[in-house]
Protein backbone atom coordinates (compact mmCIF):
# COMPACT_ATOMS: atom_id res chain seq x y z
CA UNK A 1 0.00 0.00 0.00
CA UNK A 2 0.88 3.65 -0.67
CA UNK A 3 -0.15 6.10 0.92
CA UNK A 4 0.08 9.80 -1.14
CA UNK A 5 0.28 12.71 1.27
CA UNK A 6 -0.23 16.42 0.45
CA UNK A 7 -0.13 19.44 2.63
CA UNK A 8 -0.57 22.45 1.87
CA UNK A 9 -1.47 26.40 2.32
CA UNK A 10 -3.03 28.79 0.35
CA UNK A 11 -1.94 32.41 -0.89
CA UNK A 12 -3.55 34.77 0.89
CA UNK A 13 -5.39 35.82 -2.26
CA UNK A 14 -7.24 32.93 -2.90
CA UNK A 15 -11.01 33.67 -2.15
CA UNK A 16 -13.18 31.31 -0.13
CA UNK A 17 -15.05 30.26 -3.71
CA UNK A 18 -11.31 29.52 -5.28
CA UNK A 19 -10.30 27.40 -2.09
CA UNK A 20 -13.40 25.59 -2.11
CA UNK A 21 -13.04 24.67 -5.80
CA UNK A 22 -9.66 23.72 -5.30
CA UNK A 23 -11.03 21.29 -2.29
CA UNK A 24 -13.65 19.87 -4.27
CA UNK A 25 -11.58 18.79 -7.17
CA UNK A 26 -9.14 16.99 -4.96
CA UNK A 27 -12.28 14.96 -2.88
CA UNK A 28 -13.24 14.36 -6.81
CA UNK A 29 -9.78 12.47 -7.31
CA UNK A 30 -10.78 10.28 -4.31
CA UNK A 31 -14.15 9.64 -5.80
CA UNK A 32 -13.26 9.50 -9.39
CA UNK A 33 -9.59 7.12 -9.59
CA UNK A 34 -10.63 3.46 -9.83
CA UNK A 35 -6.78 3.39 -7.97
CA UNK A 36 -7.91 5.41 -5.21
CA UNK A 37 -9.00 2.94 -2.09
CA UNK A 38 -9.73 5.71 0.45
CA UNK A 39 -8.90 8.74 0.92
CA UNK A 40 -9.20 12.21 3.04
CA UNK A 41 -9.50 16.04 2.13
CA UNK A 42 -9.54 18.34 4.57
CA UNK A 43 -7.64 20.81 7.50
CA UNK A 44 -3.87 19.78 8.88
CA UNK A 45 -3.93 19.46 12.38
CA UNK A 46 -0.37 20.09 14.44
CA UNK A 47 1.57 21.30 11.18
CA UNK A 48 2.74 23.91 9.59
CA UNK A 49 0.36 23.99 6.82
CA UNK A 50 -3.79 24.54 6.44
CA UNK A 51 -4.88 21.33 4.41
CA UNK A 52 -4.45 18.38 3.47
CA UNK A 53 -5.07 15.28 1.49
CA UNK A 54 -4.26 11.55 1.35
CA UNK A 55 -4.82 9.34 -1.16
CA UNK A 56 -4.43 5.68 -0.60
CA UNK A 57 -3.24 3.55 -3.15
CA UNK A 58 -2.64 -0.39 -3.88
CA UNK A 59 0.58 -0.17 -6.12
CA UNK A 60 2.90 1.48 -8.50
CA UNK A 61 0.79 0.91 -11.17
CA UNK A 62 -2.28 2.43 -9.28
CA UNK A 63 0.42 5.24 -8.78
CA UNK A 64 0.38 5.63 -12.15
CA UNK A 65 -3.33 5.74 -12.85
CA UNK A 66 -3.80 8.44 -10.07
CA UNK A 67 -0.81 10.85 -11.32
CA UNK A 68 -2.48 10.63 -15.02
CA UNK A 69 -5.80 10.80 -14.30
CA UNK A 70 -7.71 13.61 -15.76
CA UNK A 71 -9.03 14.95 -12.45
CA UNK A 72 -5.67 14.85 -10.90
CA UNK A 73 -4.88 16.81 -14.08
CA UNK A 74 -7.94 19.19 -13.40
CA UNK A 75 -6.42 19.57 -9.37
CA UNK A 76 -3.43 20.62 -10.73
CA UNK A 77 -4.39 23.10 -13.07
CA UNK A 78 -6.58 24.88 -10.59
CA UNK A 79 -5.13 24.42 -7.66
CA UNK A 80 -1.55 24.62 -7.72
CA UNK A 81 -1.85 28.55 -9.07
CA UNK A 82 -3.68 29.00 -5.62
CA UNK A 83 -0.79 27.52 -3.30
CA UNK A 84 1.92 29.12 -1.13
CA UNK A 85 3.27 26.16 -0.21
CA UNK A 86 3.22 22.72 -0.93
CA UNK A 87 4.61 19.76 0.19
CA UNK A 88 4.25 16.18 -0.52
CA UNK A 89 4.83 12.38 0.70
CA UNK A 90 4.28 8.98 0.33
CA UNK A 91 4.58 6.65 3.21
CA UNK A 92 4.40 2.79 2.04
CA UNK A 93 4.51 -0.60 3.87
CA UNK A 94 6.34 -1.99 0.79
CA UNK A 95 10.00 -4.27 1.17
CA UNK A 96 11.05 -3.11 -2.17
CA UNK A 97 14.21 -1.37 -1.53
CA UNK A 98 13.74 0.71 -4.67
CA UNK A 99 10.62 2.26 -4.02
CA UNK A 100 11.48 6.20 -3.48
CA UNK A 101 13.68 5.62 -6.85
CA UNK A 102 10.39 4.07 -8.53
CA UNK A 103 8.30 6.48 -7.14
CA UNK A 104 10.47 9.69 -8.16
CA UNK A 105 10.40 7.99 -12.11
CA UNK A 106 6.71 7.86 -11.96
CA UNK A 107 6.67 11.32 -11.13
CA UNK A 108 9.44 12.54 -13.38
CA UNK A 109 7.84 10.67 -16.32
CA UNK A 110 4.82 12.31 -15.41
CA UNK A 111 6.92 15.49 -15.88
CA UNK A 112 8.41 15.25 -18.90
CA UNK A 113 5.41 14.42 -20.77
CA UNK A 114 3.30 17.77 -19.51
CA UNK A 115 5.54 21.12 -20.02
CA UNK A 116 2.18 22.61 -18.61
CA UNK A 117 2.55 21.35 -15.47
CA UNK A 118 6.47 21.15 -14.71
CA UNK A 119 5.84 25.23 -15.56
CA UNK A 120 2.65 25.34 -12.51
CA UNK A 121 5.21 23.27 -10.15
CA UNK A 122 8.45 26.10 -11.14
CA UNK A 123 6.33 28.48 -10.14
CA UNK A 124 4.92 27.38 -6.87
CA UNK A 125 6.82 29.68 -3.99
CA UNK A 126 7.58 26.48 -1.82
CA UNK A 127 7.44 22.58 -3.06
CA UNK A 128 9.16 20.02 -1.50
CA UNK A 129 8.69 16.23 -0.93
CA UNK A 130 8.55 12.80 -2.94
CA UNK A 131 6.44 14.32 -5.96
CA UNK A 132 8.61 17.29 -6.16
CA UNK A 133 11.36 17.10 -8.84
CA UNK A 134 14.71 17.04 -8.13
CA UNK A 135 17.58 18.52 -8.35
CA UNK A 136 18.34 16.41 -11.92
CA UNK A 137 14.84 15.82 -13.20
CA UNK A 138 13.88 19.32 -12.57
CA UNK A 139 16.58 20.30 -15.19
CA UNK A 140 15.50 18.20 -17.17
CA UNK A 141 11.98 19.35 -17.50
CA UNK A 142 13.01 22.53 -17.20
CA UNK A 143 15.42 22.09 -20.44
CA UNK A 144 12.25 19.94 -22.21
CA UNK A 145 9.78 22.75 -21.42
CA UNK A 146 12.53 24.80 -23.14
CA UNK A 147 12.47 27.55 -20.20
CA UNK A 148 15.72 26.92 -18.24
CA UNK A 149 17.63 30.38 -17.72
CA UNK A 150 19.23 29.17 -14.57
CA UNK A 151 22.55 26.89 -12.21
CA UNK A 152 23.11 23.95 -13.61
CA UNK A 153 24.06 22.36 -10.09
CA UNK A 154 22.76 19.54 -8.85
Amino acid sequence: MIYHHNRFTFKATVTAQQREEALASLRNQGESIDAVTRYVVGRDVGGDFDYGAVFVIEDLDGYWEYLMAPSHAHTDRIGLPLVESFVSYDTTDSDDPDIAQKIADLHARRYAGDPALTKLVADLPSYTGSSAPTPRSCLQLILCAGSWSGDTSP
